[in-house]
């Protein structure tokens, strides 16, 4: 059995963390930092404020640590649906004080989950066979049908759970000390908070679109991970490598749609109740 997470440990620095911008974790194959990205002002965004990731299911004992205590984690946004938290179980950082945890689908799913970790502690509720059929269909306007199957389904969390995107925005805005922001692969759902916590940063397009696009250098390993959970495995084995790839042209197409039909992310954002005053809020977790 594993030994629980202890405090107190022989601490590393966050340098020793680090390759670039990926952080160098055991459980985790597709975590990285949000700092460090050119501006369109001419400044950067700061490390250790934002992370972004894959599911936190297998950190190890180490992995906590160095979260916890080197760079100060103090929040985990989970954007995973229901079914996964559930299915899942729960996570090393779980049990660890002082992290809060938060849940914010961006799916539409089947019933009300007010607080889903509250239901990890009791009897696990029934679920389907095929689990995703806890996610309710998702109506495609005529507009979005004629785009490709990713930018799609960004646009779907955008049309069916916008009160998500900007409750997870804001937990990213009100955040003391590190936050890290996940799904399952941490490319989609994570990638479309991660753009507009960039933008609203004033990171431009190009740079947003190649942080989207950096995923595709782990992909192997992280279809390899999600192919040993019985959540994930069929998915992962029944398409190939390719399909999970996230590609610049999705997130530059998406950008460019949110910029024909709202001015840009930020307008988007203004549209859906997330004024200038939050927007400024976002922006700082991100610069000093």
């Amino acid at each position: 059995m594993r030994a629980p997470y202890r405090r107190g440990v022989t601490s590393t620095s966050p340098d020793d963390l680090r390759t670039g911008r990926w952080l160098r974790l055991d459980g985790t194959t597709n975590t990285r930092d949000l700092g460090g990205l050119p501006t369109s002002d001419g400044g950067t965004t700061a490390f250790g404020r934002v992370l972004r990731s894959d599911n936190l299911q297998t950190l190890s004992d180490d992995d906590v640590r160095r979260l916890v205590e080197d760079l100060r984690l103090r929040d985990v946004i989970d954007l995973r649906t229901t079914a996964e938290v559930l299915l899942e179980g729960r996570g090393p950082l779980r049990g660890v004080e002082g992290v809060t945890h938060l849940h914010f689908s961006l799916l539409p799913e089947r019933g009300h989950h007010t607080d889903v970790f509250a239901a990890e502690e009791d009897e696990l509720p029934e679920l389907p066979a095929g689990w995703a059929e806890t996610v309710l269909p998702r109506q495609t306007t005529e507009a979005d049908e004629v785009e490709p199957p990713a930018v799609r389904s960004y646009l779907g969390y955008l049309h069916h759970r916008p009160d998500n995107v900007l409750a997870a925005l804001r937990a990213v805005a009100a955040g003391d000390g590190a936050v890290v922001v996940h799904c399952a692969a941490g490319k989609d759902r994570t990638g479309v908070v991660a753009m507009f916590t960039l933008a609203a940063a004033g990171v431009p397009d190009e740079e947003i679109v190649a942080d989207y696009a950096m995923t595709a250098d782990v992909i192997d390993a992280l279809v390899a991970k999600l192919r040993q959970s019985p959540t994930y495995a069929e998915d992962m084995t029944r398409r190939e490598v390719a399909v999970h790839t996230p590609r610049a042209e999705t997130m530059r197409r998406l950008l460019e749609i949110l910029r024909q039909r709202h001015g840009g992310p930020l307008g988007w954002l203004e549209e859906n109740g997330f004024g200038a005053r939050e927007q400024a809020a976002l922006r700082a977790r991100l610069r000093d």
